[in-house]
């Protein structure tokens, strides 16, 4: 039996060059969001892509697993401000998700660099949205904030 499944929909019209799509989630946490080719692939003008909405999973998801791992260690983070930024590249000709790089910043009382180090290669595997991206190249930056 799964955890949790959650599922989105979207409505497309039109061809994809010109068409427009309407991403709807059905938990209700956000609001319907727009996405274009263009949107994708040229300048954002208010629309979403699903690499933006890959970044937003796999920067929610990976700050979960940290902040996990941290209270394992019994130090668990003030903060945490993680960014991923996914890239989408042309492989042999097809588009492809290449890489998500993340960038955390985190704040956490009493923790030695190698410990914190340890936690983050930790959620790097623990990440379920880290293991989805398996096949891209997936790298983590990760310092602490000055207290």
């Amino acid at each position: 039996m799964s955890i949790a499944t959650r599922t989105a929909r979207t409505t497309w019209v039109d061809g994809l060059a010109q068409g427009s799509g309407t991403i709807h989630p059905d938990s209700g946490a956000f609001d319907d969001l727009n996405v274009t080719w263009a949107s994708r692939t040229e300048e954002p003008g208010g629309k979403t892509s699903p690499e933006e909405l890959c970044a937003a999973a796999h920067s929610s998801c990976f700050s979960m697993a940290l902040a996990l791992k941290l209270g394992e260690a019994k130090t668990p983070p003030t903060e945490l401000r993680v960014a991923a930024e996914v890239t989408l590249d042309e492989v042999e000709g097809v588009p492809t998700i290449v890489s998500s790089a993340l960038q955390v910043e985190a704040r956490v009382e009493g923790i030695e660099a190698g410990a914190f180090d340890a936690a983050v290669a930790a959620a790097a595997e623990l990440c379920p949205v880290s293991r989805l991206f398996a096949g891209a190249e997936i790298s983590v930056e990760a310092s602490l904030m000055e207290e």
